[in-house]
């Protein structure tokens, strides 16, 4: 059999039944809405928390805040990058002291990503608790980081990478694991 390439492995019917599902796992998980602050990691944990918030918003009848966080200083390999990072401002509309965090991000892998947020978000105040919601696990971790909240977990060696594409971001909503 042929290895995989570019095959979609979430459409967009994927893509919202598995936020549907996340949003009411965060609400069962911590017995509805109070004190959740959902926090977008950049570029595309951004929109998917905004999508979760209003979803839970939905069905809750509560606002739930959202933020964005950029953790572009944050990174491990800052001084192993030839580029200089863009510096995207980080907007948290509420202090995030003693909430209940919920971090979005689109795909976790290494872990890498989500202990930068964690440094990034511990700048900004002291959460009573902070919790991992992605769309897509694709395993291959450096980090011992786990996501509470999975909207799909996909197997695939290292050599494939997920694509996450977003309507508010890419014009679409599509998961694909493509050839790198």
């Amino acid at each position: 059999m042929a290895d995989p390439v570019d095959a979609t492995i979430m459409t967009a019917v994927d893509v919202k039944r598995a936020l549907h599902r996340i949003a009411h796992h965060i609400t069962d998980h911590n017995s509805g809405a109070e004190e959740l602050v959902l926090v977008g990691i950049r570029t595309r944990g951004v929109p998917l928390a905004r999508r979760l918030a209003s979803l839970i918003a939905g069905f809750e009848n509560a606002v739930i805040p959202v933020g964005e966080l950029d953790i572009a200083l944050y990174r491990d390999d800052l001084t192993l990058r030839r580029d200089v990072p863009r510096i995207h401002r980080t907007d948290i509309p509420v202090d995030i002291t003693n909430q209940i965090v919920v971090l979005v991000d689109d795909v976790l892998s290494t872990g890498r990503t989500v202990r930068s947020a964690l440094d990034a978000l511990v700048d900004l105040g002291r959460p009573a608790q902070i919790q991992l919601a992605v769309l897509v696990d694709r395993g291959h971790r450096e980090l011992p980081v786990r996501a509470d909240y999975v909207g799909r977990k996909v197997s695939a060696d290292a050599r494939y990478k997920v694509q996450v594409r977003l309507a508010e971001v890419d014009g679409e909503d599509q998961v694909t694991l493509i050839a790198s």
